[in-house]
């Protein structure tokens, strides 16, 4: 009888446990969003983005050193080259999203970015692989909707900077396929650390090179873009992807996948309520039809994927191939 009850309550306690972190992605990446927004207020874009990637890579290498020791940052000269690229591609994405928001709400930016996997989803037809009808048919659906939202007027900002939100979710889905067929450190808090340190680099290397000595001065940022920065960095980079890690250990990849479409619904809200932003038809039909697809299609790969080990170690790690459905998860521990 006492074992019985001692087993109810670690298999309560477990799913508290998922529930919380599970919780803890979709307010903390729905919220990033916003944490954007107020950093680029009055923050260079890319020397914002650049700084944010730079010290939560820094943070996070530290974090690991103390955690899993020094062997754990060791990595191979074909290691280090994937670290630059996928750290150019899924931070440089985000730095993007510094610029872009400056003209594009946040809540219809989190809707072209949650699009995702419907650009993972093409680059494997590119790649020669064949998804089920059923993940055509939401592709095709997803598309749909990005049509709908990318139309410039009615507040949405101009065609530019819609195109370029656009941009941003095509490199997140360019670097989420090539990052499990590339190799990567077995860690995937080093592969992660070493990714934000290589694209932060790139980024606040290009900043100093477009921006002014007066427009870097940190005395001309308001207290709204250093808390935004500051929020990114610990929140979004950090505990963000920490709880993100731990589910992809402890719980089953459908039910961790569901942040892609809860986080637009949280950043819509986010942006409305602190923002102001109006939430327009155009706005409720393009959700409607990307949250819809992205549905469809993290469900249906997610079913054909095979499944995560549940009940891990909290301190156990997922690997490179810690994701195996990236179009239903893609790489965005960069968010």
């Amino acid at each position: 009888m006492g074992s019985r009850v001692a087993l109810v309550v670690t298999m309560v306690s477990h799913k508290a446990k998922v529930w919380i972190a599970l919780w803890t992605v979709y307010i903390v990446w729905g919220s990033t969003y916003l944490g954007i927004e107020l950093a680029g207020e009055t923050m260079p874009p890319f020397f914002g983005a650049g700084m944010r990637f730079l010290i939560a890579g820094l943070l996070m290498l530290g974090i690991v050193a103390w955690r899993r020791g020094a062997g754990a940052l060791r990595l191979t000269r074909a290691e280090a080259a994937t670290s630059l690229l996928i750290g150019i591609l899924l931070p440089g994405a985000n730095s993007l999203l510094f610029l872009a928001e400056r003209q594009v709400p946040i809540g219809l930016t989190s809707l072209i970015i949650a699009s995702i996997p419907l650009w993972v989803l093409l680059l494997r037809f590119a790649a020669r692989e064949r998804p089920d009808l059923v993940s055509v048919a939401g592709l095709l659906l997803g598309f749909v909707g990005i049509a709908v939202l990318v139309q410039p007027g009615g507040g949405s900002g101009s065609l530019g900077y819609l195109l370029l939100t656009v941009l941003a979710a095509l490199m997140w889905a360019i670097g989420s396929f090539f990052s499990p067929r590339m190799p990567v450190p077995r860690d995937a808090f080093a592969a992660t650390a070493y990714e934000m340190l290589a694209g932060g680099a790139v980024i606040t290397a290009v900043a100093l090179v477009a921006y002014s000595p007066d427009q870097l001065n940190p005395a001309h940022y308001s207290a709204r873009s250093l808390f935004g920065l500051a929020y990114l960095i610990v929140f979004g980079s950090l505990l963000g992807y920490s709880a993100y890690a731990w589910l992809l250990a402890n719980a089953p990849i459908g039910q961790v996948s569901t942040y892609a479409y809860v986080n637009p619904v949280i950043a819509i809200a986010l942006g409305a309520i602190v923002l102001g932003e109006s939430i327009t038809w155009r706005i409720v039909g393009g959700a409607l039809l990307i949250i819809a697809a992205v549905a469809i299609v993290v469900r249906r790969e997610s079913r054909q994927a095979a499944p995560v080990v549940a009940l891990r170690e909290p301190d156990d790690v997922v690997g490179p191939d810690r994701d195996p459905v990236e179009v239903a998860t893609g790489r965005v521990a960069e968010r």
